[in-house]
């Protein structure tokens, strides 16, 4: 309740919670990533809160993060491990949930087998993931108020056996009962820790589902709501088994319940154990999209199931996973004991490896007292870690499936991921020079064909390799050509006039551009008819901008934030970074929107002038006018007569002289992920009757 309800929360990445939303937080303050795409940008973006001066020691942890690889790959594959433990944990939290609540059935039903108590589970659990598709809104209306009335039942049902049986429980709120219980069982009561971890699991997975809440809204509910209903329901069991010290105790909550009570609290617990499952469910959905983003995971088709809340997330290939796995779990481990086990050891990692990462984001982001934070380290780390041991300790007796799953989980992630860094590397050491682009544009049996050509690429920096193969193999282009990389920023959400940043590409009379397009993990990538008719109407603005402020020093305009030094192909003089080498530039309070007149940029001029004295004014005639406006009609013309997208077919394979685990993970397991992973055009919405696939093969 400490950690998470009121620590850990606040360390949230814009509203969302969870390990990689961790990650994602600490990305933006330390460039961490393994992937070479970061601009200077972004930190416009993704850092404009936070601009005060570091402290030493955030610096030390900045600079550590940053320079040092194996820190780099110590925190990323931590953030994915405890990931891939979340993933595993929920596939094991609707089987133990829905078993467990089927299981009162006995009590009145003596007669059921296990074999029936197990295939009415499976029927519930596939009945649950087939209205997935719904949303969670949806079921969330649906059972929220089922919810509110079973906290209050098992709350009134503890206070009367509280009441009932002994009403001395109480005194085991006393911590000398600690010492007692451990002097008295002695590595039997150590090795019980394990047991008593699944007391508070769910706190995970309400820390990843914080998307979908507000922290208020968390810590109310939790502390006057959750929390003293499965206290007092915890205290009554006891309660009644001090009276029945014969009973057997895996049955202790459905046998405490007055008779009359029986059938409403069944039926109250069964789908309570539904919307407790559709919490690990949901968290699913979000990691998964927060994976494939940041290219940590195959494509998969992620359909937004609300219009009114963002974050309303269906995944079908996910859910479709999940409900295998359930099923599998359910039918193979059969009672609720054995998947407890295997259940165990995935909280107390995610537990071991949250309070890691929340410790480096108190160093680097919060920067609170050096005292706080060791504190804060000592107190959990020491608890989680014995908690961690005593579930090891058992590691044969079923924590092995969730381990196996999650390493599983990881390789598909790491293989993913490493391909991923490796193409974009080789594709940014293979750039097409400015003065081999411009042969290429020039070049006298070059055909330019009417209409617009979105030429996607994964780079942000320069023209990729397999523009100049296209041309050597057809040498056509289309009159005006946009060379789009879409990017996934660290950040939930990118405003839509920060989105784009243009840059054009020499000689200008060719009108061919670069773009890149950001979005955050939980934007939506909009259909292709809204995105180009966006980017169209960004272009424009950019091309007026460029004939307005085209001056020696790169210029940085800002509404919408498109930037004209967005893409320079020159380093930066040594000394310059961050913001500083940026150079000079226009800032959003000083710059034209694109509602402005050119008659109204006139009128203020002389203003503009004062306060940028280092940029010559824009002169505007008539000639400039009619200039820009030709421009921009030119793009408009090609824009309908057609608008054609380009993309690279990549296939990448190891180098022939590769060891044999690089020929392994390229060859045969990142090439199976691509062929059975969705296509970029079904991704990006692409019509058919507009595609133009490129084919290229890199060694790596």
């Amino acid at each position: 309740m400490v950690k998470i309800i009121f620590i850990a929360l606040y360390a949230n990445d814009d509203g969302d919670g969870g390990t990689f939303a961790l990650y994602s937080l600490i990305s933006r303050y330390a460039r961490v990533a393994l992937i070479p795409n970061q601009q200077a940008e972004d930190d416009l973006v993704s850092s404009h809160r936070h601009l005060s001066a570091t402290r030493r020691r955030a610096q030390w942890m900045k600079n550590l993060l940053e320079t040092s690889k194996p820190a780099k790959l110590t925190l990323f594959f931590l953030t994915i491990f405890a990931t891939a433990l979340a993933i595993s944990d929920c596939m094991l939290t609707p089987p133990i949930s829905v078993l467990s609540a089927v299981n009162g059935l006995r009590l009145r039903a003596p007669h059921l087998t296990t074999d029936q108590i197990v295939w009415i589970t499976v029927g519930i659990l596939i009945l649950f993931f087939a209205v997935q598709h719904l949303g969670t809104d949806k079921i969330g209306y649906t059972f929220a108020p089922l919810v509110v009335v079973w906290l209050l039942l098992i709350a009134g049902i503890g206070l009367y056996n509280l009441i009932k049986y002994d009403i001395g429980t109480l005194r085991a709120f006393n911590p000398k009962y600690i010492f007692d219980y451990f002097r008295r069982n002695k590595k039997k009561g150590w090795v019980s820790l394990g047991e008593i971890l699944l007391c508070f699991t769910g706190t995970e997975a309400l820390f990843a589902d914080l998307g979908y809440f507000s922290i208020k809204s968390i810590q109310l509910s939790f502390s006057f709501g959750l929390l003293p209903s499965v206290l007092l329901t915890y205290i009554g069991q006891a309660a009644y088994l001090r009276t029945h010290m014969d009973m057997t105790i895996s049955n202790a909550f459905f046998n405490s319940i007055p008779s009359t009570l029986f059938w409403p609290t069944f039926v109250l617990a069964l789908l309570a154990s539904v919307i407790g499952s559709q919490a690990m469910v949901s968290c699913a959905f979000a990691t998964m999209s927060h994976l494939q983003t940041l290219s940590c995971f195959p494509r998969v088709k992620i359909l937004h199931t609300s219009r009114r809340y963002s974050g309303q997330l269906y995944i079908p290939e996910v859910n479709f996973f999940l409900c295998v796995a359930s099923c599998i779990v359910t039918i193979s481990f059969r009672t609720t004991g054995f998947i407890a086990k295997a259940h165990e050891i995935c909280v107390a990692l995610v537990m071991v490896i949250t309070t890691l990462l929340m410790t480096i984001v108190m160093l680097l982001v919060w920067k609170v007292n050096i005292w706080w934070i060791a504190a804060f380290f000592v107190v959990f780390m020491s608890t989680e870690t014995v908690y961690l041991s005593a579930v090891l300790y058992k590691f044969t007796q079923g924590p092995y499936f969730p381990l196996a799953m999650s390493a599983v989980l990881m390789v598909i992630m790491i293989v993913w991921h490493y391909v991923h860094v490796k193409r974009y590397k080789y594709e940014l050491q293979h750039t097409v020079s400015p003065d081999e682009v411009k042969h290429l544009l020039e070049r006298h049996d070059l055909k330019r064909v009417p209409g617009l050509g979105l030429f996607y690429t994964e780079l942000v920096q320069g023209i990729p390799p397999i523009f100049p193969h296209l041309i050597e193999k057809i040498p056509t282009v289309h009159s005006v050509i946009v060379f789009i990389s879409v990017k996934h920023l660290p950040i939930p959400h990118v405003d839509v006039q920060e989105r784009f940043l243009f840059r054009q590409v020499e000689p200008k009379e060719s009108m061919v551009f670069r773009c890149v397009a950001r979005y955050g993990y939980r934007d939506t990538l909009e259909m292709a008819g809204d995105f180009v008719a966006t980017l169209v109407e960004y272009l424009q603005y950019y091309v007026r901008d460029l004939s307005l402020y085209c001056t020696a020093e790169p210029l940085r305009t800002s509404y919408p934030s498109i930037r004209i030094d967005s893409f320079r192909w020159e380093k930066k003089p040594s000394g310059r970074s961050g913001r500083s080498g940026h150079g000079h530039g226009i800032h959003a309070e000083e710059m034209l929107t694109p509602i402005q007149s050119f008659s109204e940029l006139t009128m203020h001029q002389v203003g503009m002038s004062n306060r940028l004295p280092q940029f010559q004014t824009a002169k505007m005639n008539l000639e400039e006018m009619l200039r820009i406006e030709e421009d921009q009609k030119v793009i408009q013309r090609e824009v309908d007569n057609g608008v054609v997208y380009i993309l690279g077919e990549t296939e990448v394979v190891a180098k022939p002289h590769s060891n044999l685990l690089k020929k392994i993970a390229v060859n045969y397991i990142f090439d199976f992920l691509r062929k059975n992973s969705r296509k970029g055009e079904k991704m990006l919405s692409i019509p058919r009757g507009q595609l133009l696939k490129v084919g290229i093969t890199y060694e790596i």
